[in-house]
């Protein structure tokens, strides 16, 4: 079957848009094809900084033809009725209609209608111009004389060409024939800007790769990346070192470049004495160019790596010595701007964050800095943190966002203070605490384990979350400005991580004691709705490592569990019991007795609750089972007190066969009306004796 490819070609897309541009390509034309009824056997797209090309192979040649039959009015129907069914249907009279028989609801009219498939290359020359014209481009240009008519082509940047060909492999393609905004579509594209700008005809997927190829020009981003970091690589290990590596670099580079000619320059030694992030940062930020490391040291090399974009006729000497000499002033603002930083104590430079302010509702920088310093000294003992050192961490830990380094390269806040406070004597903890309370920031991140650095980290993230909790500023379905759901997530990571026990009611309630004004007036209520909404985010995690959000349900359930690591360490233990023969029969078993229970409750209009009477039971197995509820809800309660979640399982465990017995030989709904009520009462037990490690009515199954 046929094949069709597409190419726009245009000016530099920027890099960041590259990806994104070429998947949209896929997605709208693919999707296009299928509402008309080509289904295609497979499609891929590219992206070069000039050029978005898709290939989409196995197109049929045309559409089906279709047939339809639509029924209309009665035979004798209203006129009116009539000539709807006429007009919606293209019929000329009603005399082209069928007539069915109908001897119940009387005869009818009836359209046959058949439509012809269009010939693939039609369609794809209707379709292919409004897909161009509607792209969703995040930011997008007009230009030229064009420029100035009504609906004129919006593009991400001037749009020069329009490569559309329709074919089998076996023969010559046919040109797909539309055009938008005056540019015609046809065969013909253009190489490498400097290398090879001449003309190319291209006619299918593989002759275009090809010949772009000879062109000086790389399709395939991957390979691209690939080139550059196996370049990369073996130039720097020519010369002693290693290369360090950055996904995000790469991906950016080579969206810059079609040809990528990799090379090495370097900068003087006496710049390797400003921080090792700051240079990476300088270098990554201003030249987009890769650090390198010096595996004896471990230290960075005063070398660095850049991606041209042309095989240069000196060997790159002209372009290395551009980028050293650019490298070169930008690493001299930073080594000024680092050593003018070590000029200022960090406490030195607290008071200007008075005049900063850190939300119009919850003040400035500055009230926000006192409440975490007092939260950090009162979590410091719960997680075995020094108080002194902890208030003084929470103090300077944001300092560093007011020097010149982070001013220009705010990716390294947190990092560099680490580097202050360390260069001004601070105890290492408390410069630890300076980087790391910022963490984790993602689900990837590392979780800081020192004492000092958990408590401000903990105390930083909890008041974010209470302050904007009392000023009714919480995540919704699709937005979340303040990334709350993040913080919340770092504050399960720092208590998980670190075996941490803590109630985060309370410590939920002391943040809010230095909100006094901020809102939020009934401190239990928001204490209430912030653990619920940490539990929602537990269960994001959990299910990310394979848990089941329902088993985090059911032991939210029972109320007061505020401790999140005694909530995963019950979830865990009633995983592994549910998935165990007793756990499942003691579930379904449960699961009777709440349905017969609901059914009953709702029936009565009245719950059945208190203590059944033994004098009551006629059966063995009601006995039986009532001492096994007795003895089970003891040794449970027990363990559970222990927080021995284990076994309390294993006690839940030995109410199963007194369960599958009592459903087995006993009717609930007995004739006699105290007996009935009895037996209702001891299938209450049933669900008060499981609710010792958790509310089983919420798990599913």
């Amino acid at each position: 079957m046929p094949d069709l490819l597409l190419e726009l070609f245009s000016e530099e897309i920027p890099a960041r848009m590259q990806a994104r541009a070429a998947e949209d390509l896929r997605r709208m034309v693919t999707d296009k094809l299928v509402a008309e009824g080509l289904v295609y056997e497979g499609a891929k797209a590219f992206a070069t900084p000039r050029r978005l090309a898709l290939t989409v192979h196995g197109i049929p040649t045309r559409q089906a033809d279709l047939k339809d039959e639509r029924k209309g009015p009665r035979v004798g129907g209203p006129e009116a009725a009539i000539q709807g069914f006429l007009k919606a249907t293209g019929l000329s009279s009603i005399e082209e209609a069928t007539i069915q028989r109908d001897p119940k609801k009387g005869d009818f009219y009836v359209a046959l209608i058949e439509k012809p498939g269009r010939a693939t290359i039609d369609v794809l020359a209707e379709m292919l111009p409004v897909i161009i014209r509607t792209f969703p481009w995040p930011k997008s240009m007009r230009w030229g004389k064009r420029s100035e008519k009504p609906g004129a082509l919006n593009w991400v940047r001037p749009l020069h060409a329009i490569t559309a060909t329709f074919g089998l492999e076996t023969e010559e393609p046919d040109v797909v024939s539309f055009s938008v905004d005056g540019i015609e579509a046809g065969q013909t594209t253009y190489g490498h800007r400097f290398m090879s700008p001449a003309a190319i005809s291209v006619r299918r997927f593989e002759d275009y790769e090809a010949k772009l190829l000879d062109a000086k020009v790389v399709l395939d981003p991957q390979r691209r990346k690939d080139s550059i970091v196996t370049d990369a690589k073996q130039l720097a290990f020519a010369q002693g070192y290693e290369l360090v590596e950055d996904q995000a670099l790469l991906d950016e580079v080579a969206g810059l470049v079609e040809w990528p000619v990799v090379l090495m320059g370097s900068f003087e030694e006496e710049f390797l004495k400003t921080p090792a992030e700051v240079i990476r940062a300088t270098i990554r930020n201003n030249q987009k160019c890769f650090v390198v490391r010096d595996p004896k040291t471990g230290g960075l090399a005063p070398k660095f790596i850049l991606t041209a974009n042309i095989e240069a006729s000196d060997g790159g000497k002209t372009i290395i010595a551009g980028n050293e000499r650019v490298i070169r002033a930008r690493l001299s603002d930073a080594k000024f701007f680092y050593e003018t930083d070590l000029k200022t104590k960090l406490e030195e430079r607290l008071p200007k964050f008075e005049q900063i302010v850190f939300h119009e509702k919850l003040g400035t920088q500055a009230e926000r800095i006192k409440r975490i310093e007092r939260l950090a000294a009162e979590i410091a003992p719960l997680v075995g943190a020094d108080v002194e050192k902890t208030t003084r961490a929470a103090k300077l830990a944001k300092a560093d966002l007011l020097t010149e380094v982070v001013g220009e390269f705010p990716e390294v806040q947190g990092l560099m203070g680490k580097y202050y406070a360390l260069a001004q004597g601070e105890d290492a903890s408390v410069a630890a605490a300076c980087e790391d309370h910022y963490k984790p920031q993602g689900p990837n991140d590392r979780v800081p384990t020192d004492p000092v650095s958990v408590a401000v980290a903990l105390a930083d993230k909890l008041d974010t979350l209470v302050g904007f909790w009392a000023i009714d500023e919480k995540p919704t379905g699709s937005k979340d400005p303040y990334a709350l759901r993040r913080a919340a997530l770092g504050v399960i990571r720092l208590i998980t991580d670190n075996a941490l026990r803590m109630s985060l009611r309370q410590v939920a309630k002391s943040a809010l004691t230095g909100l006094q004004g901020k809102g939020a007036d009934d401190p239990d209520k928001l204490a209430a709705d912030l653990l619920s909404f940490f539990a929602d985010r537990l269960k994001v995690q959990l299910r990310e490592q394979g848990a089941r959000h329902d088993l985090v349900d059911a032991v939210f359930s029972l109320g007061g569990q505020d401790d999140l690591l005694m909530v995963v360490r019950r979830v865990e233990a009633l995983g592994k019991f549910l998935d165990s023969d007793d756990g499942k029969n003691l579930l379904a078993g449960t699961k009777r007795a709440n349905n017969i229970l609901s059914i009953e409750e709702k029936r009565d209009k009245r719950s059945f609750d208190g203590t059944p009477d033994a004098d009551l039971y006629t059966l063995d197995e009601e006995k039986a089972l009532a001492k096994a509820i007795g003895e089970v809800k003891a040794e449970a309660s027990a363990a559970v007190a222990k927080e021995d979640f284990a076994a309390a399982m294993r006690a839940m465990a030995k109410l199963r066969p007194a369960v599958d017995a009592f459903f087995d030989k006993v009717k609930v709904n007995d004739d006699d009306a105290k007996i009935r009520e009895n037996r209702l009462k001891l299938l209450n037990e049933i669900r008060s004796a499981t609710r010792a490690v958790a509310d089983f009515s919420k798990i599913e199954g």
